[in-house]
């Protein structure tokens, strides 16, 4: 590589070296490295049992390595709790999501204001006149500015994953978790909270690392995709070139996934022989 082309190479934000974790004899996630940018979207995939959880808990810090490193913006976060890896700019949204149904939408975001600012949270009402103008900005960013003063019990399911992206985007990350971001919404809803995520990322240069099921939110939002399989990465690069990868095929056929129909195309049927068609 030349002087020039090294120098023009972002340096990642986010470098994972030889993650490992095992159960007894089990290994869940074997020597695992990757490295992700800012404003790069990168989507984590593979069977169930594959490791993903896995993977994401340990750099989430809710689960410690055995081996390894994960280097966010050059300092070795591996091992650190969830709160200290939150404060070191790291934002997380899970495949449920959590949030406190009979507070408004507003004092959601305006609780996890509080807490990112080391303020304690009262349910007196002094709080909650804290923080407005940060909570009515992130919700106006994620499009729920008119929803505001409604309780969270009220709203429906994917204005709740547009919420806990607002409640993700508290702490000004630099990194972004997503677990199953779509998992329980309709198509459309799909595509527009990608779309939204994609938007903001590439915006404020935050990297993003999700995993997903919903094979066509992945090709269609991620810039690369990793492809883990019984605890290993076993393919890495652009959707196009993980789509053709022959063993990524093998692997997910079985699953339906991976486009089936544009892995095989149909044929015209053949008659039996000795029969005209």
């Amino acid at each position: 590589m030349s002087t020039a082309t090294a120098a023009a190479a972002p340096a990642p934000l986010l470098a994972v070296e030889g993650l490992a974790k095992s159960y007894g004899g089990v290994e869940a996630v074997r020597g695992v490295s990757f490295a992700l940018v800012r404003g790069e979207i990168l989507a984590l995939i593979g069977p169930n049992g594959a490791g993903k959880s896995t993977c994401f808990n340990m750099l989430n810090g809710q689960i410690a390595p055995d081996g390894g490193r994960v280097r966010l913006e050059g300092r070795d976060i591996a091992g650190l709790p969830p709160r200290a890896i939150w404060r070191r700019g790291v934002g997380r949204t899970f495949q449920v999501a959590a949030t406190f149904g009979s507070m408004t939408v507003r004092e959601n975001v305006q609780a996890a204001l509080l807490s990112h600012a080391g303020r304690r949270l009262t349910l007196a009402g002094v709080a909650f006149r804290q923080e407005l103008g940060a909570a009515d900005g992130l919700l106006a960013m994620v499009g729920l500015a008119a929803q505001a003063d409604r309780p969270c019990a009220e709203l429906a399911y994917g204005d709740l994953k547009r919420l806990e992206l607002g409640v993700a985007l508290t702490n000004a990350p630099s990194l972004l978790l997503m677990d199953e971001p779509t998992a329980g919404m309709a198509p459309g809803e799909r595509v527009d909270l990608m779309r939204l995520v994609a938007g903001i990322a590439r915006r404020r240069g935050i990297g993003v690392l999700f995993t997903e099921h919903d094979m066509d939110v992945v090709f269609e939002h991620a810039d690369r995709v990793l492809v883990l399989d019984r605890g290993a990465l076993i393919a890495e690069g652009s959707p196009k070139a993980v789509r053709a990868d022959a063993r990524v095929r093998a692997i997910y056929l079985g699953e339906g996934l991976l486009y089936r129909a544009a892995a095989a195309p149909a044929s015209a049927p053949q008659a039996p022989s000795g029969v005209a068609p």
